[in-house]
């Protein structure tokens, strides 16, 4: 999929294409109502009005992220719904059929994540969870009945939290989809950060990325 980006908006990479395979896979309802969080270029959303959403709100807190989801949603006449705001914050008391997620999630080392520039589309704090963590807490409350979850994050990150977390909000979770893969510009930019941390052996270049799907019943 083609999309415009602009400087200082993240670039759709293998962790983006994975989540859009998850979802074309899981299929959406004709009726729902889709939310997009962390939407960088608006590639997820997108595919979600292309997988027959009825309504998509794409979330981003970069104002160039909102110029690029809304000229990617215009083009394609999709009439995406495009918000600037902090996570959830744009779509407080909203119920959504479906939300998706590619959050930050690269560990950091030293200090809190970025809170400016284009650091904070992946900075994620010392244990790559700044923002996962608060989608487990957060999106619960935004799913109606039946609703589903879809967020894709490195397996560096612990999935087990993110499972227990999720389950101990009321959704039934799991992952559906795990794949091997080499690190991307970032994680080598991080690898010292990261065996530093801990988180991964002396010498290692790969990561798991995993896609959680959690589900209120």
């Amino acid at each position: 999929m083609r999309m415009l980006r602009i400087p200082g908006v993240y670039r759709p990479r293998r962790d983006t294409s994975v989540l859009c395979r998850v979802l074309a896979e899981t299929g959406v309802p004709a009726d729902a109502r889709a939310l997009d969080v962390c939407t960088g270029t608006g590639q997820v959303a997108i595919a979600a009005a292309r997988s027959g959403a009825a309504q998509v709100t794409a979330v981003d807190i970069s104002r160039r992220a909102v110029f690029t989801a809304s000229v990617n949603g215009y083009v394609r006449r999709l009439g995406l719904r495009v918000r600037r705001g902090d996570l959830f914050a744009p779509v407080a008391g909203e119920l959504f059929d479906l939300i998706t997620a590619n959050p930050p999630y690269v560990p950091r080392a030293q200090g809190d994540p970025r809170r400016h520039g284009r650091g904070r589309a992946w900075d994620a704090g010392p244990d790559g969870r700044a923002t996962l963590d608060r989608i487990c807490v957060e999106a619960p409350s935004l799913l109606a009945p039946g609703g589903v979850l879809l967020m894709v994050h490195s397996g560096l990150c612990g999935v087990a939290r993110t499972l227990e977390a999720l389950r101990s909000a009321g959704l039934r979770a799991a992952v559906v989809f795990r794949t091997r893969e080499p690190f991307g510009p970032i994680m080598r930019g991080r690898a010292a950060d990261l065996r530093d941390l801990g988180l991964i052996a002396p010498g290692q270049r790969h990561e798991e990325l995993v896609v959680i799907r959690a589900e209120r019943p």
